[in-house]
């Protein structure tokens, strides 16, 4: 896999070589199982996302091992900070298949959908598409909402990944995902005290799953610089 990682000990972002991705975001809600009431082997919230590209292909084959809970989320403080590490995952392929995953009142909940193309934070997935139905109803070419809330976010993406152009060349098609995704980002050194967990958008990321490529854009140097899968040895062994 190839991936981005957060403070050098969690991989946030990424893709394997069969195509799948995932991500984790902030979501404040995020309640994971009591160790000391759950029998199950633990594994990092730092390791999430690399377990799940280290061990399936497709989304569906996640989803049906992730179902049977073969381990517990444990989670800590983050670096340089005295708050817990709270994050939700999304997964996809290159089949146009994808879910979320989130730890609710420390279950786990998976909504796994081709319909759920979009995940920004708070609140929990399914309050997100009862808010985006209702945005739904106006209509993006009437108004849509433009602060920097997730559930704005959420409804702002929802819009224009349903409206950019279906049928366009790989290069329209990329430009439009990185325009969907700079509209509805945090803007950089940005902070709202009545809201403490709206975070700046540190970073961009596109997959382009058919083609195998990996877009990465930093927020603090913004030029786009990207990895063709296909040039990667990935055989046991090579780095």
């Amino acid at each position: 896999s190839v991936v981005a990682t957060g403070y050098d000990i969690s991989t946030t972002d990424g893709v394997n070589e069969k195509g799948l991705a995932a991500n984790l975001l902030w979501l404040v809600e995020s309640e994971y199982p009591d160790v000391k009431k759950n029998a199950k082997p633990p594994l990092s919230i730092s390791l999430w996302a690399q377990y799940v590209l280290d061990n399936f292909a497709t989304v569906d084959e996640a989803v049906k091992a992730l179902e049977k809970e073969p381990f517990m989320i444990v989670t800590d403080q983050v670096p340089g900070e005295k708050r817990l590490a709270t994050l939700h995952l999304s997964i996809s392929d290159a089949s146009g298949d994808s879910a979320i995953i989130e730890y609710i009142n420390g279950k786990q909940v998976i909504h796994h959908s081709r319909e759920y193309q979009v995940m920004t934070n708070s609140p929990t997935f399914d309050q997100q598409l009862a808010l985006n139905a209702y945005w739904k109803k106006i209509g993006g070419t009437t108004m849509l909402p433009g602060t920097n809330r997730a559930a704005d976010r959420f409804a702002r993406a929802s819009f224009y990944t349903n409206a950019i152009p279906k049928n366009a060349s790989a290069e329209h098609s990329l430009a439009s995902v990185f325009s969907v995704i700079r509209n509805t980002s945090v803007p950089f050194g940005l902070n709202t005290e009545e809201e403490p967990n709206i975070s700046s958008t540190r970073w961009r990321t596109v997959i382009d799953h058919k083609r195998g490529l990996y877009f990465f854009e930093s927020a603090v140097s913004p030029n786009v610089f990207w990895v063709d899968l296909k040039d990667i040895n990935f055989n046991n062994g090579q780095t």
